[in-house]
Parts: C-alpha cells; structure tokens; sequence
C-alpha cells in the first residue's frame, strides 16, 4: 500500500511480475482500479473490462511468455520498472521485448495508471535467456540485472 518504501515497492513489483507469468487475465485485472487508464505501446485502454480483453488478445499472439521484472525507482504513490519479457509467435520466430513501466497507484493499492513503452528485439531460439517452465519465476532465477539486461 502507497506510500512505498523500497521493500514494499520491490514486492509489488515481484507481485506484478509473477501474475502477468501466470497469465490470467481476470484475475490480473483486479490488481488495477476499476476505471485503470493504460498506455501500452500506442493503444489506450480504459477499465478492468478492456485489461482483459487486452491480456487475452496479448497472449493469444505472444506464445510461451516469460517475464522480468525490475524495480527502477519508487516515490510515494509510483514505482518505476524496466522489464523485459521473451515470447514467440505462431510462426515460431522469437523475440525479446524490453520495456518501461511507469505505476501509479491508488489509496487502496489499486494501479490506476500504467503507461508502458516496449520495444521488440528478434531473437534466435538459441539466444534466449529465459528457460524456467510455464508460470512464476523460480526464487532463485537471475534478475535482469544478473543476465546482463
């Protein structure tokens, strides 16, 4: 809960990595305010509603997707991340998307903003660098900072 010191600013972030790693949309969408205003790459998305359908139509083109997570900066009511994440498509042509989050959170805790900005990297299957099986990070998985990234 706001305001964040860097312990429980470093937690909601791991709670926001390991939820986006399991891949559930409803039950992600309830960590955002009902009326939770994005900006994800150059789409706008307004409500828990439209979060869903969002994640949904991510992951349905965004095929074994594995995340990182890491705090950048914290202050009262925002935390700052970079993040990058590794995914294939269809096609099975790989990719290593890097990113910036920037939160704002409510009184209750709630997201009320997320304004990402996200670039795409082709990679080889061979270069990828986020092994670990389907769901949360393992503990004791290297950060991005520890994997050079």
């Amino acid at each position: 809960m706001p305001p964040f010191d860097y312990e429980s600013a470093c937690i909601k972030v791991r709670k926001a990595e390991d939820a986006w790693n399991l891949q559930k949309p409803e039950q992600i969408a309830l960590a955002y305010s009902p009326d939770s205003q994005w900006r994800n790459r150059s789409e706008f998305i307004s409500g828990r509603e439209e979060i869903v359908a969002f994640l949904q139509r991510k992951w349905s083109k965004e095929l074994d997707y594995r995340l990182i997570k890491e705090i950048w900066a914290y202050r009262e009511n925002r935390i700052a991340v970079r993040f990058a994440y590794e995914w294939h498509n269809a096609s099975g042509d790989w990719f290593r998307s890097y990113g910036n989050e920037n939160w704002q959170f409510d009184e209750l805790g709630l997201m009320a903003q997320r304004h990402a900005s996200i670039n795409d990297v082709a990679i080889k299957e061979s270069e990828r660098k986020f092994k670990w099986d389907a769901g949360v990070r393992p503990a004791d998985y290297p950060s991005l900072s520890d994997l050079g990234l």
